[in-house]
């Protein structure tokens, strides 16, 4: 258990670092009544296309510092001052470990050449999954890998199977690090062999038929390209089992634009190979006959929007948005790939989004999202349209299997719908229950309402409001609201377990579908990014003050959520409006939007947000950072900013940065309170114990600031 510092040994020491900080600040007591930890300022001053701003925490950006590290102990003690005796953190420990330890199992694939399957297991007890494999459906399963076994900070870091199963290719990634390191082990034996592989970020594709090798993915390591670089220059390879990684081949990589990613797999018959380059809105792709040399044959070439393919039966299906916001289908012979002779498969639908098309059992299965919620159309490979597929109610659901299997797997879920995987009968049109949600739960009672509303420039916006059937709009009932808004993402009416509790807590749990996401086309998302990025907040916004004047809550009973991006947004509106939420949880967050594309791999997001390197980028990027517009003397909402030590995607140093600022500005609000989790990436801790501890401290926070008590006491 973790020791928990009273809160006199708290003010103490901030009085000892006090007396030895005379360039730092006074804590803010008196106003605010928190003894924040000493926080002193550097001011660094930069001029960016003639306008010049001050850093006084550009100090706080390097991790490994004692000083830094120091400061950031002292900042957690005091938020778990605060979290740690909270009566709400035991119940949602208690109700988390109710809802997510059970045994579970995986849908069993088949290799692609074989009867041996793969799949997944957890027991009750477990904290990881376990990799499972049979000889054939009716053997017996035995364990491949057993992650529970390794340091608690391990976890596999993604698998491939050879197409006869005999090897498998495994990566293992340490504290969320997302930077797995990839063995090979003979399946049967668990024998490891001595191949290894080359760069870093290893991550293993497909196998070439009879195990003579396979394709993967890495960066590349320091020293083999320009200092600082060694995050991008993506690049696919090929290894020739037992050889040396040193004679790995590189197959697919960009010498011009070091932001692009890479890959090379095979189709399901491996006759062909498919050649992958792309950015996050575009790409371009190739392919050829598998265990050919010559030139790649291009399917796309310009790199201004996006491209799927499928190649089946001699048929190749082109999914692509352009000139087609919602996205649309093309079909050409597979000796015939040139653009001149593509025809027409799906036309973009008037109204709905094509998320993706999948080829099975011998026909094409089109997902769509029509207002946020999955429909499917099943259509045969002339493009004729079989019937619609028949989902149990409105929520998401996803079709898998393969082109020459009959097994046609279902998974389904909405938000009053619990996790469940079907098999599908397609002779005779009907869903067959494979494995129901473990756990006992009840969501009697429960509703689940989508609404719409107007946003600042009167566009409507959607959005789900989940809550008892008993709700009063009398604007006394605690409210979360979460949002994400950019990246082409959407937001689905999903079950979810976190949700649920602030349901049994007496709450009402909201999700809007901002602009800047992916769930009405190319257009909604256009609109929330680059210069259009102040939509997605103006939404996020109009969404609050839509729950407030309709009764549903009011400022002081609304908490508000975000991660990642999400984190940005909720950075944003706080400090643009502060009024309108009594508390924030802002998670793994972006919110130095001045510097962000300068760490790490963060410039690969300049796709999406811009660049301050770019004089008009820069104006929108400075006018929003919510680090950048923290005002001094306002009153802000209670804010939980979190980090993750080993994120390889947002470096905890924005968190950081943010917790300061805040503290030193905000006039009777607060508390301001920073947690940088540890052994945890952008996801969260490795283990479930981990991932429990991290949810219940952070819920209980909300639960608290909004006077929500533990149920039934």
């Amino acid at each position: 258990m973790k020791r928990i510092l009273p809160l006199v040994l708290i003010i103490l020491a901030v009085a000892l670092s006090l007396a030895a900080c005379s360039n730092s600040p006074e804590p803010k007591t008196e106003t605010t009544g928190y003894p924040y930890p000493t926080t002193k300022m550097i001011p660094v001053v930069n001029d960016y296309h003639g306008t010049k701003i001050t850093d006084n925490y550009r100090w706080l950006e390097d991790a490994s510092t004692e000083e830094v590290q120091a400061w950031t102990t002292e900042e957690e003690a005091f938020t778990h001052s605060i979290t740690g005796p909270l009566p709400q953190r035991a119940w949602l420990e208690e109700r988390f470990n109710a809802l997510w330890r059970y045994d579970d199992e995986t849908v069993p694939h088949p290799v692609l050449d074989g009867e041996r399957l793969f799949y997944r297991t957890k027991k009750k007890e477990d904290e990881k999954w376990v990799y499972m494999t049979k000889a054939n459906a009716d053997a017996e399963g035995q364990v491949v890998l057993d992650p529970n076994e390794w340091d608690d900070t391990e976890t596999m870091g993604g698998s491939s199977a050879s197409r006869d199963g005999k090897y498998v290719a495994y990566g293992v990634a340490h504290g969320g690090d997302e930077n797995p390191i990839v063995r090979v082990m003979v399946t049967e034996t668990g024998e490891l062999l001595d191949d290894t592989l080359r760069g870093w970020k290893q991550s293993v594709g497909s196998w070439l038929p009879d195990n003579e090798g396979f394709f993967y993915t890495c960066k590349p390591l320091e020293g083999e390209v320009p200092e600082g670089e060694h995050e991008y220059w993506h690049a696919a390879w090929y290894h020739k089992l037992g050889t040396d990684a040193s004679e790995d081949v590189m197959v697919f990589n960009d010498d011009e634009v070091k932001e692009t990613w890479h890959g090379a797999y095979l189709t399901e018959d491996a006759q062909y190979t498919i050649y992958y380059r792309g950015l996050f809105n575009a790409n371009e792709l190739y392919f050829r006959k598998t265990g050919e040399t010559g030139e790649l044959i291009p399917i796309s070439t310009e790199m201004e929007n996006e491209y799927g393919i499928d190649i089946v039966d001699g048929k190749i299906l082109i999914t692509t948005n352009k000139d087609a916001p919602r996205k649309m289908v093309y079909i050409t012979d597979v000796d015939q790939p040139e653009r001149e002779n593509w025809k027409v498969f799906l036309p973009e639908h008037d109204k709905d989004k094509l998320t993706h098309i999948s080829a099975i059992s011998g026909y094409i299965y089109a997902s769509y999202s029509h207002n946020t919620y999955s429909v499917v159309k099943i259509y045969d490979l002339e493009g004729n349209f079989v019937r619609d597929f028949p989902f149990p109610t409105i929520g998401t659901g996803n079709v898998s299997g393969r082109w020459n299997s009959d097994d046609i797997w279902v998974s389904f879920s909405s938000f009053t719908y619990p996790p469940t995987t079907f098999k599908y009968d397609f002779d005779n049109n009907s869903l067959e229950v494979y494995r129901e949600f473990p756990v006992e739960i009840s969501v009697d009672g429960v509703v689940a309402d989508q609404v719409w509303y107007p946003s600042k420039d009167g566009t409507r916006i959607s959005m789900f409001i989940v809550h008892k059937d008993d709700l009063k709009l009398d604007g006394t009932n605690p409210t979360l609201l979460y949002g994400y808004g950019g990246f082409d993402i959407s937001m689905r009416p999903r079950f979810s377990t976190t949700a649920l509790t602030w349901l049994e807590a007496g709450g009402i749990y909201v999700v809007t579908n901002l602009r800047g996401g992916g769930e009405y086309g190319r257009e909604w998302h256009e609109a929330g990014m680059l210069g259009n990025k102040q939509n997605v907040f103006d939404d996020f916004i109009a969404a609050a003050e839509y729950l407030i004047d309709k009764g549903y809550t009011s400022a002081d009973n609304l908490a508000i959520n975000g991660g990642s991006n999400g984190g940005l947004l909720v950075g944003a509106v706080t400090v643009q409006r502060p009024e309108l939420f009594k508390v924030v949880l802002c998670a793994v967050p972006l919110l130095d939007m001045v510097t962000y594309h300068q760490h790490g791999l963060a410039n690969i997001w300049a796709e999406e947000y811009g660049s301050s390197d770019d004089p008009e980028q820069f104006k929108y990027l400075q006018a929003y950072s919510p680090y950048h517009n923290i005002r001094q003397g306002v009153k802000y909402p209670a804010f939980l900013v979190t980090g993750g030590e080993n994120d390889a995607r947002v470096d905890p140093l924005h968190a950081r940065k943010m917790a300061a600022a805040l503290q030193a500005a905000d006039d009777g609000g607060g508390p301001i309170m920073l947690l940088i989790n540890k052994s945890s990436g952008h996801g969260g801790g490795t283990t479930i114990t981990t991932r429990i501890s991290q949810q219940a401290e952070q819920r209980a926070f909300l639960m608290d600031q909004l006077g929500m008590g533990v149920p039934g006491k």
